[in-house]
């Protein structure tokens, strides 16, 4: 098992330096406080509709939005309370469709086809979805566990099938294999206590001696995508075993002795009898899997029968929550949610290791360590903050995540050099309450087909869109905004791609001139592209592919940005030739 290393000198930005960040100081309010951004622009923002929200408690984790998922024109909130669904065809201005009132907590959700998961972990969870809750210590109405919704009438979903589970289901993970066209995967990460086995047979909460127990697993269910009211747990993986003598507790078992400088003890204790997230990339093969104590590497070829192909721990980590690959399935970022997403773990205080994103590279199928980052803004005290839930944006040929922080707002950040992630850009505002700590911020931001999508836990649900800055070009936005995608789940990773075009050359010729592309060469290589546009347009196919070749020839094929620039150069001329774009 390897392990980051040893805690890392420096704390956040000097008084001085956080002075100069617009986002330090930003006046509090529930939906009046003030908002500062770089790079992002606020398109459009919701209140959260009535039924999802507590108007005396702004901050009621009963009403607590929480992940998103996309599919097609659709992107569907999750809350603590059921779900809404927002038509996002137009982009920039999300409308609510419909809302889903289905109480039971965390609400995460996924979509496939016209399926739709959720995820509930609480007692208050009933089977038909009633508002009454399931009291008692045994409730044969109780519900904890995956339900599944039949999407088809977007403006009716339909619960098709409720999958009981033993620890309720905090979050989950949609698995497809191209082998396998009929079914559908979900694992189930279930953090909550075990149900008593009189309620649900064969739940035990017992220790690692016992086979049995319903810790130190994780859930498989299979959907027969036809028949999805059959959907049912077929497999219970022991991903956390020792190799060697079997035994099921084989990972972090002891929780670091480290202390903030307050002195309170690490929260929650990262003992590795669970996974919070298991991010899935299909089409490598792999899952990445935040477990706890550890973050682990997952072989999801057979996804019935996930196999661990290794492990870490880090000593600065408090608890290892969520995953994401790059697009070329070479590096994974964790994610560390100190205390749990509840506690105030951006102050100016607090070490930059804590709370924070971990970059590791994928080498020869180990995860090798490689730095840290975190929000550089330093956070108040009543401002709920550490690293959260966040997704690539595609732009070609740099590794970018957009990313929420809860109360620390919403971060733009470049890992393409993993030992040198950051900032590019940001959104903020400030605390919901000034004198307390009141739950709020952003859950999750999430790219989707040109916008960024943001779901803010005490307020509403917020689109946004890329600006140009010196970071990011507008010929790099103009690139990202040409990938489409019709489904995005926050734990399912697609591989993106870029069509041959002038928005994709554009975008690789920026980042050559920023790499130090020669001015003369540079000017030369633009000239040509203008031209080969021009005689495009005017249907001349063969001058501008010419035009194209001759511009790809000037550049060397030993400068990685150049190379890349040539290639799509010659890509697109063949592309022009064929009357394509």
């Amino acid at each position: 098992m390897a392990a980051a290393g040893a805690l890392v000198a420096g704390f956040l930005p000097t008084a001085a330096q956080a002075a100069d960040d617009p986002r330090v100081g930003l006046g509090a309010g529930w939906l009046d406080a003030q908002s500062a951004a770089s790079g992002l622009e606020l398109t459009k923002h919701n209140d959260k509709p009535a039924g999802f929200v507590n108007p005396d408690s702004p901050g009621s984790s009963s009403f607590a939005n929480s992940d998103l998922a996309f599919s097609g024109n659709y992107a569907f909130a999750g809350n603590y309370n059921g779900f809404n669904i927002y038509d996002i065809s137009t982009g920039a201005d999300p409308v609510l469709k419909t809302s889903v009132v289905c109480p039971g907590g965390q609400g995460d959700l996924s979509v496939y086809g016209n399926l739709l998961f959720m995820s509930v972990e609480e007692t208050r969870g009933r089977i038909d979805c009633g508002t009454q809750g399931a009291p008692g210590t045994v409730n044969p109405e109780r519900f904890r566990g995956v339900r599944v919704f039949d999407i088809s009438d977007i403006n009716a979903p339909t619960q098709v099938a409720a999958v009981q589970t033993c620890r309720g289901s905090h979050t989950h993970t949609v698995v497809t294999s191209p082998k396998d066209k009929k079914n559908v995967y979900v694992y189930v990460q279930g953090t909550s206590s075990v149900r008593s086995g009189d309620e649900l047979a064969g739940c035990a909460n017992t220790a690692a001696t016992d086979p049995n127990t319903s810790l130190w697993r994780i859930e498989v269910i299979k959907v027969p995508l036809k028949n999805p009211e059959t959907a049912a747990v077929v497999a219970q993986p022991r991903l956390f075993a020792n190799p060697e003598t079997g035994a099921i507790d084989g990972l972090q078992n002891t929780p670091p002795t480290a202390q903030h400088p307050s002195g309170t003890n690490w929260s929650p204790r990262p003992v590795t009898n669970q996974c919070h997230d298991i991010t899935a990339y299909p089409e490598i093969g792999l899952a990445a899997g935040a477990c706890a104590g550890n973050g682990i590497l997952i072989d999801i070829k057979d996804p019935e029968n996930p196999k661990r192909l290794d492990a870490v721990a880090d000593p600065n980590y408090a608890y290892w929550h969520s995953a994401t690959f790059n697009n070329d399935g070479t590096k994974v970022v964790f994610t560390d949610e100190w205390g749990g997403g509840s506690g105030a773990r951006c102050r100016d205080t607090d070490l930059p290791s804590w709370g924070a994103n971990s970059i590791y590279n994928i080498v020869d199928g180990k995860l090798v360590f490689q730095s840290y980052y975190k929000l550089p803004a330093p956070q108040t005290t009543a401002e709920n903050c550490v690293a959260h839930n966040g997704s690539l944006v595609p732009i070609p040929g740099r590794d970018i995540m957009v990313q929420a922080w809860y109360q620390g707002g919403i971060s733009l950040w470049d890992f393409t050099d993993s030992a040198n992630p950051k900032e590019l850009g940001y959104f903020d505002r400030g605390p919901v309450n000034a004198s307390a700590l009141t739950l709020g911020g952003f859950w999750s931001a999430y790219w989707y087909n040109g916008q960024i999508y943001g779901s803010e836990i005490a307020r509403g649900f917020d689109a946004f869109k890329l600006v140009p800055t010196p970071a990011v070009a507008k010929e790099e936005i103009d690139a990202a905004q040409t990938v489409k995608l019709n489904l995005f789940n926050a734990q399912g990773q697609p591989r993106l791609s870029w069509e041959s075009s002038f928005e994709l050359v554009r975008a690789y010729q920026v980042q050559a001139e920023r790499a130090g592309l020669d001015k003369l060469q540079a000017k030369a290589v633009d000239a040509l592209i203008d031209e080969a546009q021009r005689l495009k347009d005017r249907h001349k196919k063969l001058l501008a592919s010419v035009a194209l070749k001759t511009a790809a020839a000037l550049l060397k094929k030993s400068d990685p940005a150049q190379a890349r620039l040539q290639s799509a150069l010659n890509d697109l001329s063949k592309t022009v030739l064929k009357g394509g774009k």
